[in-house]
């Protein structure tokens, strides 16, 4: 006599079938509406928590950025405040230097003892070619107009003069004038000579 199969232990095995052909169809991508709509769900809706822990990180970056580069500016805003502050300290540095030397023949003319009065102006005539070269290399030069035609922008006329010259000529250099390079430093005084007539 046969003895009747045991109905529980199948419908067990088309339980774990069903459950393991549901999974297939999970990590296949075939699955019921109900697990389709869900999964999309989660899709559409990114992760907020996630999504503003990326932002933070992002501002935290953006700030330190922001912040290398104010201090990248203020250095160089400092740097620039003291290059400017030196080239004013230190402008005529090279000038200064050229100058030693004519103190130096000052100094030697004044250390000889009963020198006589043409050793005198032969010292003095030598300081000043010293001094004249010193003023030509830096782009100082000497504003002597006497017998040219009046030039108001180089020249201060002190007074009016008779004269045979032509009229608005220099008939006379009071005081020597000088320009560093094109930029008057020092008018040249002159007395011009008067128009015929007047």
């Amino acid at each position: 006599m046969q003895k009747p199969e045991n109905p529980q232990p199948q419908s067990a095995n088309q339980t774990i079938d069903k459950e393991a052909v549901q999974g297939d169809a999970k990590v296949a991508g075939i699955s019921s509406d109900s697990t389709i709509q869900t999964h999309t769900e989660s899709d559409s809706q990114p992760n907020l928590e996630y999504l503003l822990k990326e932002a933070e990180i992002k501002a935290a970056e953006h700030h330190d950025a922001w912040m290398r580069a104010k201090a990248e500016a203020d250095n160089i805003r400092k740097r620039a405040q003291l290059d400017v502050a030196n080239a004013h300290k230190f402008a005529i540095e090279n000038f200064s230097t050229a100058l030693l030397t004519v103190m130096d023949s000052l100094d030697a003319a004044l250390a000889v003892e009963n020198a006589s009065l043409e050793n005198y102006k032969s010292g003095v005539e030598l300081t000043q070619k010293q001094l004249i070269s010193a003023f030509e290399k830096f782009g100082i030069t000497m504003i002597d107009p006497k017998g040219e035609k009046f030039d108001p922008h180089q020249h201060q006329a002190m007074c009016t003069v008779d004269s045979d010259l032509a009229p608005n000529t220099v008939v006379q250099v009071m005081q020597k004038g000088y320009k560093l390079h094109d930029r008057i430093m020092r008018p040249a005084l002159v007395s011009v000579s008067k128009a015929q007539g007047t």
